[in-house]
C-alpha cells in the first residue's frame, strides 16, 4: 500500500448558489508554503500560483502550515 501524501490541503472554498460543489478553492502546498488558485468549471479546471499585489507568489510562514 503506498504511503499517504498530505502535501497539498485546501485551505479555503467557495461555492456557487446554483452549484453546490466548490468551484473556487486556494490549496496550500505545506512543502514551499506557496499557495494556489484552483478553478474548476464544469468539465475543466485551472490551477495558477496565488500572487500578491507585487506580483510575487503569496507564501504561508512555516508556523502556519
Amino acid at each position: 500500500m503506498a504511503k499517504e501524501d498530505n502535501r497539498f490541503k485546501v485551505i479555503y472554498e467557495q461555492t456557487s448558489s446554483i452549484i453546490k460543489s466548490p468551484i473556487i478553492q486556494i490549496w496550500l502546498d505545506t512543502e514551499t508554503g506557496v499557495n494556489y488558485l484552483f478553478r474548476e468549471a464544469a468539465y475543466a479546471g485551472g490551477l495558477t500560483p496565488l500572487l500578491d499585489a507585487e506580483g510575487k507568489p503569496v507564501i504561508t510562514p512555516k508556523a502556519e502550515r
